[in-house]
C-alpha cells in the first residue's frame, strides 16, 4: 500500500495530534496526581501540626514532672512562662500547684479543696489575704497528708496547715510555709532543686 503526499501529511497530522492528546492526558493525570499528592501532603502537615500543637499545649499547660537526683534532691524545671508548677498528692489526690514565694501559706482553690475532701460552702472564712486582686477571705484547713516527689524519692508531711481561698483563683499556690520545710532550695536558671 502506497501513501501519497496528502495521506502522509494526514498521518503526520494525526500522529502529532495523537501525541498532543496523549501528552495532554498524561500531563493532566500527572498534574492531578501532583495536586492530589500536594493535598495529601498538606493534610498530613496539618495533622502533624495539630498533633504537635496539642503536644506542646500539654507541655506548657500541664504541671511539670519532678525528677529525683542521685543525692536525695528533687529537681523541677520551669514552664515556658518561667513559673514552677508541680503536682503533689494532697490527702491522696493529685493536686496541681504553682510555687509562689510571694504567698505565705499553701492556698487551695475552692475546686481543689473540694477534690481533697473539704466542702468549701461549709468552711468558715475568718482569715484575710492580700492578693494582686485585692483582699480575699480565707478558711484555715488541715491537710492530713501531703506528698511531693518522684518515683525514686518522696517527701511526706502530715497535718499541714493550708488555706482555702474564697475568691477566684486559677491554681492552688505552694507558699513559703511549706517551702521552709526543705533544708535547701536552689534556683539555677530554669531549674529548682529541693533538698531535705
Amino acid at each position: 500500500m502506497e501513501f501519497d503526499g496528502d495521506q502522509i501529511a494526514r498521518l503526520v497530522y494525526l500522529g502529532i495530534w495523537g501525541t498532543v492528546l496523549i501528552s495532554y492526558l498524561l500531563i493532566s493525570r500527572a498534574q492531578r496526581l501532583g495536586e492530589s499528592l500536594r493535598q495529601l501532603v498538606l493534610w498530613a502537615l496539618i495533622f502533624v501540626g495539630v498533633a504537635a500543637g496539642y503536644g506542646l499545649w500539654q507541655d506548657v499547660s500541664a504541671p511539670a514532672r519532678i525528677a529525683a537526683t542521685g543525692d536525695g534532691a528533687l529537681v523541677l524545671r520551669a514552664d515556658r512562662s518561667g513559673h514552677f508548677n508541680l503536682t503533689m498528692a494532697v490527702n491522696g489526690t493529685p493536686t496541681d500547684f504553682m510555687l509562689d514565694t510571694g504567698a505565705s501559706e499553701i492556698v487551695l482553690t475552692q475546686a481543689d479543696a473540694a477534690r481533697v475532701g473539704f466542702d468549701p460552702q461549709a468552711l468558715s472564712y475568718l482569715g484575710q489575704a492580700r492578693t494582686a486582686n485585692g483582699i480575699v477571705r480565707t478558711a484555715r484547713v488541715t491537710l492530713d497528708d501531703v506528698v511531693i516527689g518522684a518515683e525514686d524519692l518522696e517527701f511526706r508531711d502530715r497535718d499541714v496547715t493550708a488555706y482555702v481561698n474564697e475568691g477566684a483563683l486559677d491554681v492552688s499556690l505552694l507558699g513559703m510555709a511549706y517551702l521552709r520545710r526543705f533544708a535547701r532550695i536552689t534556683i539555677e536558671g530554669d531549674t529548682l532543686i529541693l533538698e531535705r
